[in-house]
């Protein structure tokens, strides 16, 4: 890889963002999902996370960070991601990988919870049956997408959307991004409201 092509992947990057930025729906529509889990964290519900593979990275990072810590000393935040090997295994032998998610929230997920539901196309199948899932037990369903939107778009009481057609790389780009604002948003509001 040349030094160019390393510059020009670092200027597509910026463009997406720029690109993000300039639609205000999404800070709104990041700053509605904020709210919805804020109000779950006050009202002692909790966070479920699920996506697949790196999306599954982010819904694992998003959990671990509002468990542990992200930038200051605060109380654990019940977060969880759909992520435990045993399950997805045991599901996906039994009733196949589209319910490793939505078993999951069918054994522990209750009503006031929220499911943050990530995935680059909006079209994960495993992913749409967890929104699905959530909205019959009266969960909130949060979304991460990119590309149309997909399915899980419609199926989103909030979805932050990344409107880039190319690559899934550069649409996880963003979504770390929103995930880390996400947190910090709820740091402040959760300290804020007790």
């Amino acid at each position: 890889m040349s030094r160019a092509a390393i510059i020009k992947s670092f200027e597509e990057a910026k463009q997406v963002l720029v690109n993000f930025l300039s639609d205000s729906n999404n800070i709104d529509q990041i700053e509605n999902a904020g709210n919805i889990m804020v109000k779950c964290i006050l009202s002692e519900n909790k966070i479920f996370a699920c996506g697949n593979g790196g999306s599954m990275s982010d819904a694992m990072h998003f959990a671990e960070e509002l468990t542990g810590r992200f930038r200051g000393h605060r109380q654990s935040f019940p977060a969880i991601a759909i992520s435990d090997p045993t399950h997805m295994s045991c599901t996906a032998n039994d009733y196949g990988f589209d319910h490793v998610f939505s078993r999951y929230i069918e054994g522990l997920g209750k009503k006031g919870d929220v499911l943050l539901a990530i995935s680059t196309s909006g079209n994960s199948r495993n992913v749409i049956e967890a929104a699905i899932k959530a909205k019959q037990i009266g969960m909130k369903v949060v979304s991460l997408t990119g590309k149309t939107g997909g399915k899980l778009k419609e199926l989103s009481d909030v979805n932050i959307h990344v409107n880039h057609q190319g690559y899934s790389d550069r649409v996880q780009e963003i979504h770390i991004k929103a995930i880390h604002i996400l947190i910090e948003y709820i740091e402040l509001k959760v300290s804020e409201g007790k």
